[in-house]
């Protein structure tokens, strides 16, 4: 049974199974590749993306349960017009091999849209889910600060 998704601001018809993961639908059925996949689990965040602004793992949420409106990174800024975390992440060369950076940008955005002014804490605490294995995480605070209008 079809079912009607709205991404980035688009409403999509997907004719897919229930169980199938939102990665997926985003991925093979709209070619949207900026979400990653990384576990599988929803245990590295390589796969976030919003849904009603809240960061959520795409690979563990069944297209069945997809309730609201979805952003993935391509709706969060073009490269003409940045989001101010992606403008953040280029000015502190946040990535390295940057296969995590997505997810990572993902989870900073929906903290600060909670969270305007974080604390290191508020950061480590809302990123700890975010895996990178190039270890960026120094440069990953520094940006989210510089995106918050903090000093890092």
């Amino acid at each position: 049974m079809a079912k009607s998704i709205t991404v980035n601001g688009t409403a999509h018809q997907v004719d897919l199974p229930d169980d199938v993961p939102l990665l997926w639908v985003l991925r093979d059925a709209l070619n949207m590749t900026g979400t990653k996949f990384g576990c599988g689990v929803a245990a590295c965040g390589a796969c976030t993306v919003h849904i009603n602004g809240e960061a959520v793992r795409s690979c563990q949420m069944p297209l069945s349960d997809v309730d609201g409106d979805i952003t993935t990174i391509e709706g969060l800024g073009t490269p003409d017009m940045m989001h101010k975390l992606q403008q953040a992440w280029v000015d502190h060369q946040v990535a390295q091999c940057g296969y995590c950076q997505s997810g990572q940008i993902m989870q900073a955005a929906a903290l600060l849209e909670t969270t305007p002014t974080p604390t290191d804490e508020d950061i480590d605490e809302a990123m700890a889910g975010n895996l990178c294995r190039c270890g960026t995480y120094p440069r990953i605070r520094a940006a989210i600060k510089d995106a918050a209008g903090l000093e890092s």
